[in-house]
């Protein structure tokens, strides 16, 4: 018999062993336990670790980010026409011009703020302001002044004939520097064009009445006061509309408020602590739901890889 007769006759021979020797083994399986895996691995480490991280990052970054910064917004003055601050204001600009149309009836008004430098330039621009408005024909509605200290203001509503009124405004400005000017103009000859043809219309149907016989004495009246009316109506439009309002402001620039600092030798140690404390909160905030459900997924993951264990041991 050649060898390789041996060979086959032994791979085709079915060796059982002894069932003591069977026993021992399914005992010695039974009692081992099979090798656990270590909980925290790279990459359940790696999936804990960025969130966190990012939220960290994320919280430290909105935290310690200025207030003004978040909060800043563009400072819009809805009163004026046009805001000047210290600096634009010292390059001497010339004042909005005042459209004052000689063939047509506004109403014209003008509010102007200038900056002065001391209390006795307040007083002085307040005489100042009475003489130019005397000398273009007008006249002080009000005036009012005070004085605290080194900050002092006044303010003036000064009357100006209408036809005067560019020229005021171009004196006034030089009484200081433009903080800010605001000027509303109201046409009034639509409506006095209005009255007009009402009060021609009127004047031909009280012309016909008194060329009937007999007269309507009643109705003749009647047109006539409404006709008066009509004719103070705007008689009194033209004198409001005569002058121009003019509303000017004069202040010293605001006292700077001195700054006190009580910060003690443990200040920057509070400090820190707070920003801890925001950067903590937002890491809760936002981390939070993100290490909740990588935990699911972990809990998930290992409770199909025991069912999948558990059903291998079944089999065998």
């Amino acid at each position: 018999m050649s060898q390789r007769d041996v060979v086959a006759e032994l791979r085709a021979a079915r060796v059982e062993a002894p069932p003591a020797l069977r026993a021992r083994v399914q005992l010695i399986a039974g009692g081992a336990e099979a090798p656990r895996r270590p909980r925290v691995t790279r990459r359940r480490a790696l999936v804990v670790a960025l969130p966190l991280a990012a939220a960290l990052a994320a919280g430290v970054f909105v935290g310690t980010r200025p207030s003004h910064e978040r909060t800043a917004q563009p400072a819009v003055n809805w009163g004026s026409a046009r805001t000047q601050d210290k600096a634009a204001s010292a390059t001497g600009q010339a004042p909005l011009a005042v459209p004052s149309p000689k063939t047509r009836v506004q109403r014209v008004e003008e509010t102007l703020a200038l900056r002065v430098e001391t209390p006795k330039d307040v007083s002085d621009g307040v005489k100042r302001a009475l003489r130019i408005t005397a000398s273009l024909g007008g006249y002080p509605a009000s005036v009012h002044a005070s004085t605290h200290g080194a900050n002092a203001s006044a303010s003036l509503v000064l009357k100006v004939p209408r036809a005067h009124v560019q020229e005021a405004v171009t004196r006034l400005s030089e009484l200081g520097t433009i903080v800010s000017e605001h000027i509303q103009v109201q046409d009034l000859q639509t409506g006095l064009n209005a009255a007009d043809r009402t009060i021609a219309r009127l004047q031909r149907q009280l012309k016909v009445l008194r060329a009937q016989d007999p007269q309507p004495a009643a109705q003749i009246a009647q047109l006539e006061r409404r006709i008066a009316a009509l004719q103070r109506a705007q008689a009194a439009t033209r004198r409001s509309a005569h002058y121009a309002t003019i509303s000017l402001a004069l202040s010293t620039p605001p006292a700077a408020a001195p700054q006190k600092s009580s910060h003690g030798p443990l200040h920057g140690v509070g400090v820190a602590l707070r920003w801890l404390g925001i950067g903590a909160v937002y890491v809760l905030a936002v981390g939070g739901p993100v290490i909740l459900l990588g935990v699911l997924c972990w809990l998930v993951v290992r409770f199909l890889r025991r069912r999948r264990e558990d059903a291998l041991l079944s089999r065998s």
